[in-house]
């Protein structure tokens, strides 16, 4: 009887390798990365999303307009922009969040370095070229998201800038100034929703400017950076991360042109231009040009490997394999029959994915980057007091 009581309390070594997921992901939990709460967050916003859509009654027509939007030309885009970049950010903020966090942007690791951490250290690397700024410094995000990056840049500055967020999106708006309310920054960081091609703000009110890859959503970059520099003052810097084209894409091979289309339809473009373009503009919009430098030449950088498939069911490179994008797409489905996520949600995640594995192709043949740097300063005069 003693022997069988041993017996019956024994743990074997298969008891412990079962366990180990389990202990794992309750390890996990206990991390910032807390994927169990993310997840039930991320279930949350999906079930209450079509209350705060802004361009459609609904998530399937939302998904069917956008798709629509990217059957026609760029001119259509183009000027169907603000429609265009709405709708794209009423359906992807909540994918975004969840499985990137709450800085929409790309960076690169170094060894030993966590995601979180690279994002950052991108963050501040940009923020720095903005110089020395005073405490009580005022300074526009154009083109914010849900404020991560201001809200990084802020405590950068130990807290002693103003920092305003431009976005289109209502729902960004309402949801990043949640957050900023519940890390203690409501006072320091502040998101506005506007169209940035038409900023709200007076002419020189800014001490410093910049944007995270997104002025790659305007119609126009000369005009957007026209605006950038209208509100800011004479000798302020802006410094920009631009989504470009590189020297090494070819307009006339069909693997390129595949690549291209996908990242602008799996990330809310209407077109995306060359490095040299985008400096061009910057230059014809009025600024002295600082420099420029595009970071994914940096030997080393592996800003796309989040993108690429992986079989370790812990990340979120998971779902960029086969099975997870059986998997992704068909839970998604059920969740959609059972009316747990909006119908129109699985569309939704197949058009992402369709932009995810675009970048990942867009990075790996190196004719793509979400990284090309670009630093000009406002002249102390204008060409008009200059000629007086």
């Amino acid at each position: 009887q003693e022997e069988g009581k041993a017996m019956g309390n024994s743990i074997s070594v298969d008891d412990y390798v079962s366990a180990l997921p389990l202990a794992l992901l309750l390890a996990l939990e206990c991390t910032s990365a807390s994927p169990i709460g993310r997840s039930l967050t991320f279930l949350k916003q999906l079930w209450k999303q079509e209350n705060k859509l802004t361009c459609n009654d609904n998530v399937d027509k939302g998904i069917d307009d956008y798709n629509a939007l990217h059957a026609g030309t760029v001119d259509d885009r183009n000027a169907e922009y603000k429609k265009l970049v709405n709708s794209y950010y009423d359906l992807a903020t909540q994918f975004y969040e969840w499985g990137w966090g709450q800085s929409f942007h790309f960076s690169h690791q170094n060894k030993w370095e966590t995601f979180s951490e690279g994002t950052r250290r991108h963050e501040y690397y940009l923020a720095s070229m903005l110089g020395a700024l005073k405490p009580g410094s005022k300074v526009v995000d154009v083109g914010c998201g849900i404020g991560g990056p201001a809200r990084n840049i802020a405590k950068f500055f130990e807290k002693q800038v103003q920092i305003k967020g431009l976005t289109l999106n209502p729902y960004q708006v309402a949801r990043g100034n949640e957050v900023c309310a519940q890390q203690g920054l409501a006072e320091t960081v502040e998101l506005v929703q506007c169209d940035f091609m038409h900023s709200p703000f007076e002419d020189e009110t800014f001490d410093g400017a910049y944007a995270i890859e997104a002025t790659c959503h305007a119609p126009d970059r000369v005009g957007v950076y026209k605006e950038v520099l209208r509100t800011l003052k004479p000798g302020a810097t802006f410094a920009c991360y631009e989504w470009c084209m590189t020297d090494k894409f070819d307009s006339t091979d069909k693997e390129h042109l595949k690549i291209k289309k996908n990242i602008e339809e799996g990330d809310g473009l209407p077109d995306i231009i060359s490095t040299h373009a985008c400096l061009k503009a910057l230059e014809k919009a009025g600024f002295e040009i600082v420099f420029d430098r595009d970071l994914a030449d940096t030997p080393g950088n592996n800003w796309f490997v989040p993108l690429t498939p992986s079989w370790n069911p812990l990340t979120q490179r998971f779902q960029f394999n086969w099975l997870g994008m059986f998997l992704t797409t068909n839970i998604l489905r059920v969740l959609e029959v059972i009316f747990l996520v909006p119908k129109g949600t699985s569309k939704t995640q197949q058009m992402l994915q369709k932009g995810g594995v675009g970048c990942a192709r867009g990075g790996q043949t190196g004719i793509f980057t979400p990284m090309y740097l670009m630093v000009g300063r406002k002249p102390l005069e204008t060409s008009t007091e200059k000629g007086q």
